[in-house]
């Protein structure tokens, strides 16, 4: 996940909620957070614990640099509706850890700077639903999350064996992992992991191993994913690993399968989760709806395909009768999802008449073949792929191609850059059933 770049260390508050706490004192922009009940505010954790009594007294610095304090009296855990420069507050941890299957380490050069910053913040496992690794914590930081009750926390895994975890991530303090859930277990906190799978590294018998201890401490680990690893054509001074295949891929979802009954026989649920890669690479049908148990690792892409397919369905059943609309669009896709977007396109098409939809698979020619999924196609790739199809009306992308808030794709391309170049209009849509059908609506 790319992440701002956070170099403000100051307090400064950027936005007032209306009719917030805050507006009603007369707080401005401009204005800086020093203290609450006399504590430095060092970061956005300590700001949202410090105010959730229902007595808080608050030291602010205006603009000409006098000092106000206010005596506040408010609801428990009530927001005082404050927006800061920087979300955290503080600069973000960087992560320490050289893993063998870092996506970072395998990008081109001469990106712009953000895609190249690893975070490991706990902050941003709470605020944003980041994974982070737990190496770079002191035991005193470890304590912090645990008194501060941060949940649910995002914990990258990969394997609970120490010394595979310390080979693995390339760092002598990545044994511990297990202990540490122990810890966040006994604290009753909500934790969901991932698992980076690298074959013949960390699946197979060392998967089974690590599932079974993850297991151990259910209920506080609520989820655990399972996803593939990556790899890109800029890997030459790297360690050699190998993607997953057809075969590899069937025989991890055999063991998530099996495990899945086991837990949910001992445990009342199936606990571990298969990204929609595997089922993608493998033509094997997606889980049921209900086998997602509320699809708890979206995030992941562990049950995005499941959840837009039932949303599409869904938002297609409200036309009764078919739309007469005469329109050529085309979507543009990974390979990965293209015979999943087909099966989509082919229920839309009953529902439109004289709609011609074509979908394109756009291959990643920018990161190499082996990187199949969308939201790492390029504006480069989709213009050097689509040319051809400029006598259609318009190209539907998925969202997740351009940074999260800026219509910017990963080689700095804008939206507006890609359309000119086709002289087409570029839609993006978010990957939900309502957002695209409404776009072919249009």
């Amino acid at each position: 996940m790319e992440l701002r770049n956070y170099t403000e260390d100051k307090n400064i508050i950027e936005e007032i909620i209306k009719d917030s706490i805050a507006d009603e004192l007369g707080i401005e922009v401009g204005d800086i957070l020093l203290a609450i009940n006399n504590n430095q505010v060092k970061d956005i954790i300590d700001y949202k614990y410090l105010i959730s009594d229902e007595y808080i007294e608050v030291a602010i610095e205006k603009k000409n640099g006098e000092i106000w304090h206010y005596e506040i009296e408010k609801d428990y855990d009530e927001d005082l509706g404050l927006v800061f420069t920087n979300p955290l507050i503080d600069r973000a941890k960087s992560c320490r850890n050289k893993c063998i299957f870092c996506f970072i380490d395998q990008l081109p050069p001469n990106m712009r700077k953000t895609l190249y910053f690893k975070d490991d913040d706990s902050r941003l496992s709470f605020l944003q639903g980041n994974f982070i690794t737990l190496t770079n914590m002191n035991d005193d930081e470890i304590q912090r999350i645990i008194d501060y009750k941060l949940t649910p926390i995002n914990v990258s895994v990969h394997t609970t064996n120490p010394e595979l975890r310390i080979k693995m991530l390339n760092n002598k303090n990545a044994g511990r992992i297990y202990d540490i859930l122990k810890r966040f277990s006994k604290a009753n906190l909500e934790i969901n992991c991932q698992i980076v799978l690298v074959p013949g590294i960390n699946d197979g018998r060392e998967l089974e191993r690590t599932l079974d201890d993850l297991s151990k401490l259910h209920p506080s680990i609520k989820s655990v994913a399972v996803v593939p690893v990556g790899i890109t054509k800029y890997r030459e001074k790297l360690e050699k690993i190998q993607p997953y295949s057809i075969k590899t891929a069937n025989d991890l979802l055999d063991l998530v399968f099996h495990n899945q009954e086991k837990f949910m026989k001992n445990l009342g649920t199936r606990f571990v989760f298969a990204s929609d890669e595997f089922f993608a690479l493998t033509n094997n049908p997606l889980p049921r709806y209900e086998e997602y148990e509320g699809f708890p690792q979206l995030e992941n892409g562990v049950g995005l395909m499941r959840l837009f397919e039932d949303e599409v369905v869904k938002e297609l059943s409200k036309i009764k009768t078919p739309i007469n609309k005469n329109n050529k669009l085309v979507i543009a896709t990974g390979t990965l999802a293209y015979n999943f977007m087909c099966k989509i396109v082919e229920l839309i098409s009953n529902k439109f008449d004289g709609l011609d939809i074509k979908v394109v698979p756009i291959v990643n020619k920018f990161f190499g073949e082996t990187i199949t999924v969308a939201g790492l196609i390029t504006g480069r790739d989709l213009v050097e792929q689509l040319m051809e199809y400029r006598n259609y009306d318009k190209i539907i992308i998925p969202s997740s191609m351009l940074k999260r808030d800026e219509e910017i794709f990963l080689d700095d391309l804008t939206l507006e850059d890609v359309s000119k170049s086709l002289n087409m209009e570029v839609i993006p849509s978010k990957v939900e059933g309502k957002s695209i059908i409404d776009i072919i609506k249009e």
